[in-house]
């Protein structure tokens, strides 16, 4: 049987007359996208643009809500309480699943957004936030979030399924986390370095770690970022080296 792997980027990040990341070249290469809902990007006119490019292109839509932070993209972290995260992802959630059925689609999973990633990752309370949302909203959707995550852990308690995810273009540390953004690093711009990285990742379930320990990765989906300057270009490669290697991209979703 062919190997399946999903390939998704976060899109529908600009606001107002400020564009950002390349959303037309980039969802016709990808099989999932990641729109964001508002709050760190995007407003209704882009969610409503890049929820109509994904239903012309047959590509998966999922919610990529985040923290109430536009000024720092959603990437800086927020002292929200259990509740109040539960209550900001229904609101972003409700939203984009609003847009998108307006265009002939539908919000079929969910993915926070950066700081709300990152600390939902390691953070029961605020794991427990993301998934409460996702069960009192629609439970059938999947959560896609870091394997051996506390938001894996907090799905699988409340019968919410998942889907492991690995970055193409982010480093990561030894324990599986990535490298924050702050560091030098952090972001993997080389398009030869990411495509290597992703082949060896989906054929050998292996990847280097920043400091240079060699980690096992368990994934569904391959994660490319909209705002990366090489992002299309990433894809293009990306594709062409998996259907090379006789793999199949195809939403997560979708098996």
């Amino acid at each position: 049987m062919a190997i399946r792997i999903d390939l998704n980027a976060d899109l529908g990040e600009g606001f107002g007359v400020y564009s950002y990341g390349a959303d037309a070249e980039l969802i016709p290469l990808v099989s999932s996208v990641n729109i964001a809902c508002g709050w760190h990007g995007g407003d209704p006119t882009v969610m409503r643009r890049a929820a109509a490019l994904a239903a012309k292109y047959g590509v998966t839509v999922g919610a990529h809500p985040g923290y109430p932070d536009p000024m720092g993209f959603g990437r800086r972290n927020m002292a929200l309480s259990e509740k109040e995260i539960t209550d900001a992802l229904l609101y972003q959630i409700g939203a984009l699943d609003g847009v998108c059925r307006a265009e002939g689609t539908r919000v079929s999973y969910v993915k926070p957004h950066g700081a709300l990633y990152n600390t939902a990752a390691k953070d029961e309370a605020a794991a427990e936030g993301v998934v409460r949302a996702i069960g009192l909203y629609d439970p059938s959707l999947p959560l896609l979030c870091p394997a051996g995550s506390s938001m894996a852990r907090a799905a699988r308690s409340h019968g919410i399924m998942t889907a492991r995810e690995f970055f193409a273009d982010r480093a990561c540390r030894a324990d599986g986390s990535l490298v924050p953004r702050g560091e030098a690093g952090a972001v993997i711009s080389d398009e030869n370095e990411v495509c290597a990285r992703v082949c060896r990742a989906v054929s050998e379930g292996r990847v280097a770690a920043a400091d240079g320990a060699d980690i096992a990765v368990s994934f569904d989906s391959i994660c490319l970022h909209g705002d990366n300057p090489k992002a299309v270009a990433l894809a293009r490669r990306i594709r062409a080296a998996l259907a090379e290697a006789g793999v199949e991209i195809r939403a997560f979703c979708d098996k």
